[in-house]
């Protein structure tokens, strides 16, 4: 299947998907709406009414702006088009007098929902908020962003959906600034604890992120990190999938693709696969795991992901999958697609491709090439290439790990390693490895204590056997 018809075929999926959310508790009177908070507020919203009349009476706003939202708040549909089209720049620039003149919150939520709104029915309108900021020196969104600094939840969330129209609906794009600014704004958003409007949040980063300079712009943000923090954490499968889907956005540039699972994307991802019990969000793991082979340029990377997944066990996963009756073809070809993929990968799988991908995995087990002497002293340089890669994942492991196991196999690693190369000791010392393993000499675990004191030994044997060749040559 080609990119845009990949790309087309789960669109169209995404605007069912996106606006699926909690349901109104039963009882309410409104059990037939299925809508999330947000969109239950924005209800709520447009079936307000704004005394006009007494703004332009206490003179906080000019008679043209309420002769305009009068007629505006009034109209039918046709007549709204109408007005859009007569007044055009106009019609912005009264919209963004009212928000600066007005204070009332409950009037600031509704006129940035009936700008939303008029965006959402016409995407093409966008063109009267840039021909009016071209007429200001401004940018479109430059009045949105300064809506974020405020407190009220709604009406920040409903400019930032506002903004990602804007910036996307239209020809002029956001510059870096600007784009920092926003980004860093919805990466807060993301990992604010309780955030009731953290799916408008995710709807308004996949917004964006259909653009591939934006997706770009993200990467250089390190919008990856808070993603994965996000999915690690205990999140529903709603923003489960709105974030994987952003994932899924990224990976099609083939550049970023091929940093992506340098942030150990993968396993989370597996590990979300083998829980889901939601269709959607398989079909979108399966053809994020499917871009990680596809449309990276070279084969190194390629390799890499391909054994990341097989160290998570996504090929059982798939088994499993091949077993169901699943009717959606997207899923069943990537199924296809990716057992085969990684068949053929684990058929070139040296025992060092399996050993770097599960350190990369973090998720360290007694494999067989841990205890394995001929490994080792076959192996034990390669834990120096790039600029010492996988020396440096064993050390962070055991700064950051709680678990038991992962400590016992990265300080055992760490001891074959000075065991097998002469020179480890001192590398390991400038990487902080040694303090590390000694402290867990007192951990409160005897399987951590015990492969601390074997890695210990090592490094200090190595010790003996160097001052007892400097003894010699002082005697020589």
């Amino acid at each position: 299947m080609s990119t845009s018809v990949q790309m087309t075929s789960l669109y169209e999926k995404l605007e069912d998907d996106v606006d699926e959310g909690p349901r109104l508790p039963t009882g309410t009177g409104t059990d037939a709406t299925p809508l999330n908070l947000f969109e239950k507020e924005a209800t709520e919203v447009r079936n307000h009414r704004v005394n006009w009349q007494s703004y332009v009476q206490g003179q906080m706003i000019s008679q043209e702006d309420f002769i305009f939202i009068r007629d505006y708040d009034n109209a039918q549909t046709e007549r709204r088009d109408q007005l859009i089209q007569t007044l055009g720049p106009t019609c912005a620039k009264t919209f963004i007098r009212l928000m600066g003149r007005i204070a009332k919150e409950m009037t600031v939520r509704y006129i940035l929902t009936t700008i939303d709104d008029m965006l959402k029915e016409n995407p093409e309108r966008v063109v009267i908020f840039v021909e009016h900021a071209k007429k200001t020196k401004t940018s479109p969104w430059t009045p949105f962003l300064n809506m974020l600094n405020r407190q009220d939840k709604f009406t920040i969330n409903q400019a930032s959906r506002i903004i990602a129209k804007l910036a996307c609906y239209g020809k002029e794009r956001m510059g870096a600034a600007d784009l920092k600014f926003y980004f860093t704004w919805l990466k807060q958003q993301l990992t604010a604890p309780a955030n009731q409007f953290v799916q408008t949040v995710a709807e308004s980063l996949q917004q964006m992120l259909r653009l591939n300079e934006y997706r770009v712009a993200f990467m250089e943000n390190e919008g990856m990190s808070t993603i994965l923090s996000v999915l690690s954490g205990k999140v529903g499968f709603q923003i489960q999938y709105q974030l994987i889907f952003c994932v899924w956005m990224l990976s099609f540039n083939p550049r970023l693709c091929a940093q992506i699972n340098k942030y150990n994307i993968i396993p989370v991802m597996a590990d979300i696969l083998s829980e889901s019990v939601k269709e959607k969000v398989t079909r979108i793991i399966l053809a994020v795991f499917r871009n990680l082979i596809e449309k990276p340029s070279e084969r190194e990377v390629v390799q890499e992901n391909a054994l990341a997944m097989i160290q998570c066990k996504v090929m059982k996963q798939l088994e499993v999958l091949e077993g169901q009756k699943i009717e959606d073809e997207d899923i069943t070809e990537d199924i296809e697609y990716l057992s085969t993929k990684l068949v053929d990968s684990m058929q070139d799988l040296s025992s060092f491709d399996e050993y770097s991908s599960e350190v990369k995995s973090g998720r360290l087990e007694w494999s067989p090439v841990h205890k394995s002497e001929k490994f080792w002293r076959e192996n034990c340089m390669r834990l120096n290439e790039k600029s010492y890669e996988l020396l440096k994942i064993l050390t962070k492991l055991l700064e950051t790990s709680r678990d038991p196991l992962v400590l016992c196999v990265s300080a055992h690693d760490i001891g074959e390693y000075v065991r097998h190369y002469p020179r480890g000791k001192n590398i390991v010392e400038q990487l902080g490895g040694k303090q590390l393993v000694m402290q867990y000499m007192t951990h409160e675990d005897p399987n951590v204590r015990y492969e601390a004191l074997l890695a210990v030994q090592k490094l200090m044997v190595h010790n003996w056997e160097y001052l007892g060749k400097q003894l010699q040559q002082d005697a020589n």
